[in-house]
């Protein structure tokens, strides 16, 4: 039996292995391609996860869950899309009207190797955000797989701010994270 055919064989599994990591996550979008990602009615985005590949276009693959939000919090009564940040450029979003972030829309433009942003966010009531906190960068550096999981229960995700690389052609997040009030309040987009 020739060495080689095994041999090729054996690289081509142990390369398959290796990159199944990231191609069996459940990608809302293939790269340079647009996505409209909404969770089930009466759930909210809790984690959200990104690969990133130089060769395909600097473009990231995204996967994301949701998670249904407590029975204290009550129904949505209203959503809507939020805000969109054009592509190539920095972007800080929060959720109008105390919303909180129930998906993400993106497009990809080849012009600039980069995506515009925009969330669905849904209302509750008239709960007010409080505690709300900026997570560190995710990825911590450009280029690295990025991985965000809201820490504890309790916690919403109601925006982010992002930092683009002209350079490197990458974002950086620092998702912005809120406890919600038990109880209605008059305040709006605290």
């Amino acid at each position: 039996m020739n060495p080689a055919p095994v041999a090729l064989v054996l690289t081509l599994l142990a390369t398959a292995a290796a990159q199944s990591d990231h191609h069996d996550m459940g990608w809302v979008n293939g790269y340079r391609q647009g996505f409209n990602f909404q969770c089930p009615h009466g759930e909210v985005l809790v984690a959200a996860r990104s690969y990133f590949s130089e060769q395909d276009g600097s473009d990231r693959l995204w996967s994301f869950e949701c998670q249904p939000t407590p029975e204290g919090l009550g129904e949505p009564s209203d959503c809507w899309w939020d805000d969109l940040n054009p592509a190539g450029l920095e972007w800080t979003s929060t959720c109008t009207r105390n919303g909180l972030v129930a998906g993400v829309e993106s497009k990809y433009f080849n012009s600039v190797l980069d995506r515009e942003w925009r969330f669905y966010c849904c209302y509750y009531k008239r709960r007010c955000p409080y505690s709300c906190v900026k997570t560190n960068d995710i990825p911590e550096y450009f280029r690295e797989e990025a991985e965000l999981v809201v820490p504890s229960y309790g916690y919403f995700i109601r925006g982010a701010q992002t930092t683009f690389s002209g350079v490197l052609r990458d974002r950086q997040w620092k998702y912005i994270l809120c406890r919600m009030t038990d109880f209605d309040c008059e305040f709006e987009n605290l």
